[in-house]
């Protein structure tokens, strides 16, 4: 299983807040998601980046909590679109 990793803490934030899990980011200085997706499971734990960068992606072997990819945000998935629905302008005439 392949693991990957997200730095980006709102991309973070927005995976804790869909899929209400309840890890404290305020303990972590540089939080990096690590996660791998198994069928219609995620799985993942929360690194310091300096232990991750320290250690490796590669190494990581484990996770600490699994989810249910339908409660994951699209970027997760590969889904992510170059634009963000809310940027969208729509006409009067689109209704």
């Amino acid at each position: 299983m392949e693991m990957l990793a997200e730095r980006n803490k709102e991309r973070i934030k927005e995976f804790f807040e869909l899929s209400e899990t309840d890890f404290n980011l305020r303990k972590f200085h540089k939080p990096v998601l690590v996660y791998a997706i198994d069928g219609d499971k995620v799985r993942f734990s929360l690194w310091e980046e300096e232990m991750l960068e320290k250690f490796g992606l590669e190494n990581v072997d484990g996770w600490d909590r699994t989810e249910e990819l339908i409660f994951c945000p699209d970027w997760m998935q590969g889904n992510e679109d170059d634009e963000d629905l809310e940027d969208i302008k729509l006409e009067d005439d689109d209704f």
